[in-house]
């Protein structure tokens, strides 16, 4: 039988950048068996030049590098990459973790791990995105002065790009879809982080705190993106003019 012809759906390409070696190559095996494509990277001063020749569906970033701080570099790719980043990182403190996701991590595992945790959060990540590019029909939605693209994922505000990580661009498209009324925390959770609010977990909120930073809201007194205690997020439609 020929399969020349035969289409396959292209895999997934991770780019793996941990310190140690010995760790990168077990998820390297265990992720190609798993039917993902991957690059291994051990030098930080190389990983922005992989990223843009390689163009990964994810990073795997360590926070320790023998010559670089994950975090810089990660907040040096958002410029950027636009994929999922996950931190892998002996680093375990709540701080660290914060801090992760407030220089653009989509999600933060520490060190030590099992390998099937780590690989679920992984396919959790590709699932949550697919989920995100075929849940809503819609493809641009404005508010005033605001307008997002969902096909090119570009946000723009008085005619000036926003840049915006995977997730942070999920959460405005979700808010500003539904802008004017109160999005649940629970509901956020589930579309943005494609999981349960477990009444710890700071991510989104720490994501809020990003996108009213790059969309000049108030920190203080927040104008455009409105805290409703007790209940979520509201983004208000008239606040963009």
């Amino acid at each position: 039988m020929d399969n020349h012809n035969t289409w396959q759906k292209p895999l997934k390409k991770v780019l793996v950048v941990q310190q140690d070696r010995q760790f990168s190559r077990i998820i390297a095996d265990m992720l190609t068996l798993e039917g993902f494509e991957v690059l291994q990277e051990f030098q930080g001063v190389h990983v922005k030049r992989q990223v843009n020749h390689y163009q990964p569906d994810l990073v795997i970033l360590d926070v320790l590098l023998p010559d670089n701080c994950g975090l810089a570099l990660c907040r040096e790719l958002r410029r950027q990459y636009n994929g999922q980043l996950l931190f892998l990182s002996a680093k375990a403190s709540d701080i660290d973790q914060v801090i992760g996701l407030e220089v653009g991590a989509d999600a933060y595992l520490a060190r030590p791990v099992a390998l099937r945790v780590l690989l679920a959060k992984i396919k959790a990540m590709f699932r949550w995105q697919y989920q995100q590019q075929t849940a809503m029909p819609a493809q641009q939605v404005s508010c005033g002065e605001l307008t997002l693209c969902r096909l090119s994922r570009q946000v723009n505000l008085y005619s000036e790009p926003v840049d915006l990580t995977g997730q942070e661009f999920d959460l405005l498209w979700l808010l500003a879809s539904r802008a004017g009324e109160v999005q649940d925390r629970n509901v956020i959770y589930q579309l943005v982080a494609g999981r349960e609010y477990d009444g710890l977990d700071r991510s989104i909120d720490v994501r809020v705190s990003r996108l009213r930073k790059k969309l000049h809201d108030d920190l203080k007194r927040p104008f455009r993106i409105k805290t409703v205690r007790g209940q979520g997020y509201l983004l208000v439609p008239d606040a963009w003019n």
